[in-house]
């Protein structure tokens, strides 16, 4: 199920959505010379900007908003505006949450021609972009302690559902663009399920299954409703989590003041268009090789290419990558003129016998941490040795330069809660922290032991 970033407590509604921090480069930073350029533009003019790149000009606007059109929107907004949930949400966000939610709808005028777009085609109404806000508050980086990643706040085992790939090398939630189409197409799946759209989003956050459940129980209760009022009538029973029940109307409150600024006080600025060019590149290839090509900072190339998480594309198949618009016509006689050690992100050695993975990767300049983040399916003896004969990947200081330090999605967790892994036969330490992408000096003081020996079905906190 989906989890959403903005409330990690099950207990109480939030007083205001939070959006997780995070260490790594935010997908929306903009450079000093955008920010002056978005000053001095309209958001219509921005909007307008955008569309050209993701819509044919003859395409109606739908819920776009315009300088000098009244408001509209494809989603039910006016009926619930008086809503006590709604209400109260509108005055967090226009009182002491202001300054929050100003940050959130400027950073998402980069992505919405996207994210509207995606949604038009997938008949979506595009008004549902604000569920981004809700979600993330737009942060392509954003996370939750219940490991749901993205602007779309996806679990691993739903991510993959949808399409997402997921795995050591790519996290495809934390791609604004493709993570946005899976968002889509499991909200169109959602709202043929149970027939309304907020019904849709509150299983988005929920989980379809509760929801399910939830009208089941209260079959009478939604008796003659129609549309979105079974959601509201939903929300009114103690049944749905408290996090579920202020999803829906935290939607309505962020398209009201959005969509009329004026009228609730609130001014906002619009960011450059989230805008790129997409180049084939080598399986393998650093990412700083690919910014050295077209002469731009690892940092912006990082920007743009957020679900590459090892600073290098996957050993293997070609893999495509986004450029700032208007640098992949030079690309490829670029990429080519560069040095082969500079465009290849590894060398490979292959183990010997008697080696540990401390061994090999001091005999190569780096930690065993990293040796194994570029390693996970090292094998390993029972005394700790390498099995001889492996490939090994050795990164080089190209790939380690854009590497981001994100664990392994299929078990990241967040927060201070501690992983509890039960000791199997044959495992020690050395083989537990590898596993973890931890040390064993780590393992030894979260569980208080003494010394280094364990025993098979002994239970150890993993932090």
């Amino acid at each position: 199920m989906l989890l959403s970033a903005v409330a990690c407590s099950r207990n109480a509604p939030p007083a205001l959505p939070p959006v997780p921090a995070n260490d790594a480069p935010p997908v929306e930073a903009a450079t000093a010379a955008e920010d002056s350029t978005a000053a001095s533009l309209s958001r219509k003019a921005i909007v307008d900007r955008a569309l050209a790149i993701f819509r044919d000009a003859s395409m109606p606007e739908g819920g776009v908003v315009t300088d000098d059109a009244e408001p509209s929107w494809d989603i039910d907004v006016e009926s619930y505006e008086t809503h006590e949930r709604v209400a109260h949400y509108i005055d967090v966000f226009t009182g002491r949450g202001r300054e929050s939610f100003v940050n959130w709808l400027e950073r998402g005028t980069r992505y919405e021609p996207m994210i509207r777009e995606i949604f038009r085609q997938q008949g979506i109404p595009e008004d549902m972009y604000y569920l981004g806000l809700v979600e993330s508050g737009y942060d392509a980086d954003a996370y939750s302690r219940a490991a749901a990643v993205g602007m779309w706040q996806f679990m691993t085992a739903t991510a993959r559902s949808v399409g997402l790939r997921v795995d050591w090398w790519v996290d495809d939630r934390r791609d604004p663009v493709r993570a946005t189409r899976a968002a889509a197409r499991y909200l169109t799946d959602l709202r043929a399920q149970f027939g309304s759209l907020y019904l849709a989003a509150a299983a988005y956050n929920g989980g379809p299954g509760r929801v399910s459940r939830g009208l089941t129980r209260f079959a009478d209760d939604m008796e003659g409703l129609d549309g979105e009022d079974r959601f509201f009538a939903l929300a009114e029973h103690d049944y749905l989590r408290a996090e579920t029940k202020n999803y829906v109307p935290q939607l309505v409150a962020a398209a009201l003041i959005a969509k009329e600024p004026d009228r609730f006080g609130v001014s906002f600025n619009p960011l450059p268009p989230f805008a790129y060019d997409s180049v084939q590149v080598p399986g393998g290839t650093p990412l700083a090789a690919v910014a050295r090509a077209v002469d731009i900072p690892v940092d912006s190339l990082v920007r743009f290419n957020t679900r590459v998480l090892r600073g290098v594309t996957p050993p293997g198949d070609a893999f495509e990558l986004r450029l700032p618009s208007g640098l992949a016509a030079r690309f490829d006689s670029t990429f080519a003129a560069l040095p082969d050690s500079v465009r290849h992100g590894f060398r490979t050695v292959k183990s010997k016998k008697g080696q540990t993975a401390a061994s090999l990767a001091k005999a190569h300049g780096i930690s065993s941490r990293l040796l194994g983040q570029y390693n996970p399916g090292l094998a390993k003896l029972r005394n700790g040795q390498l099995r001889t004969g492996q490939s090994v990947l050795i990164p080089t200081a190209a790939t380690l330069i854009a590497a981001r330090d994100v664990p392994d999605p299929s078990i990241e967790r967040y927060g201070t809660s501690a992983r509890i892994h039960v000791v199997k036969r044959g495992e020690n330490l050395s083989v537990i922290a590898h596993k973890y992408h931890t040390t064993v000096r780590a393992i030894i003081r979260a569980n208080g032991l003494k010394k280094k020996t364990i025993y098979p079905g002994q239970r150890l906190k993993i932090s």
